[in-house]
């Protein structure tokens, strides 16, 4: 199968990957004052304002969660949330601009897509530092389930990566789509539970919730992180399979156009 080819390119080039993901991190911050503490800041300030927006002035509930303060709820959805549009953001990008690589040096082109989410990963680790911290402070209680956040984890990458390789290839080919990208986002932010509990949901609607891989996944992190609990089987292997699904046709668009990447510089 194709991905099983890609993935083994990949191994074969990992020299090359890291070295591109270093890059990426080390340049991000290079000259900046602060340097990797943005990464902290940037969630921190949203999580505070979007804080006071949600609890304080439209007073939305955390439902199951109602022993949780709103912030640390807040938090465990947006980090994963960040993540997975930071990602998809800087990876629509990633082949544009690498312009000079490809057209010169033979390299699998799925790692300019990969060190870019792997990039955003270590950023994700730092703000990790945060939410963590918030736990502490709140004596937010912990069990066995926690493990749960590394299966929901991958799937939330595998989600991520299939988008990237479809996003990136379409935006070197069709430069609107960089734009495009930035709206899908808004939009998908609202319509899944970052910001308000997935139990507040009508009945009626929670079909679109169950077909939207990234609702089921917040809610997965939540469920575990703060309820205490395993997440819900069933919607899992949905939000795995569909992940499976749009990494397959993610990665044989990208293929598929790989060809005239040069061309289209």
């Amino acid at each position: 199968m194709e991905i099983f080819k890609e993935i083994k390119a990949v191994i074969k080039w990992h020299e090359l990957l890291w070295q591109m993901v270093s890059r990426e991190v080390k340049a991000r911050y290079k000259q900046s004052i602060l340097g990797y503490f943005w990464v902290i800041l940037n969630p921190l300030a949203q999580m505070l304002v979007m804080s006071f927006a949600f609890s304080i002035i439209l007073r939305i509930p955390t439902n199951a969660a109602s022993n949780i303060p709103y912030s640390v709820f807040l938090f465990v959805a947006l980090l994963p949330w960040n993540l997975f549009a930071n990602s998809l953001s800087s990876a629509c990008g990633s082949l544009v601009g690498s312009a000079s690589l490809i057209t010169k040096v033979y390299f699998p082109r799925t790692i300019l897509v990969i060190s870019t989410i792997i990039a955003k990963i270590v950023d994700f680790l730092f703000a990790l530092i945060v939410l963590i911290i918030y736990m502490i402070a709140f004596h937010i209680s912990i069990n066995t389930n926690i493990l749960w956040i590394f299966p929901i984890f991958f799937i939330q990458q595998i989600f991520t990566l299939g988008l990237s390789l479809f996003f990136a290839a379409s935006n070197l080919l069709y430069r609107d789509i960089q734009y495009l990208i930035s709206l899908i986002l808004t939009l998908w932010l609202y319509l899944t539970p970052v910001i308000y509990p997935a139990d507040i949901v009508p009945a009626r609607y929670k079909i679109f919730f169950q077909l939207n891989p990234m609702a089921i996944i917040i809610n997965a992190y939540r469920q575990t992180v703060l309820g205490g609990g395993p997440p819900n089987y069933f919607s899992l292997l949905i939000a795995l399979i569909v992940s499976l699904i749009v990494l397959l046709l993610g990665l044989s668009y990208f293929k598929s156009r790989e060809k005239i990447f040069a061309d289209n510089i």
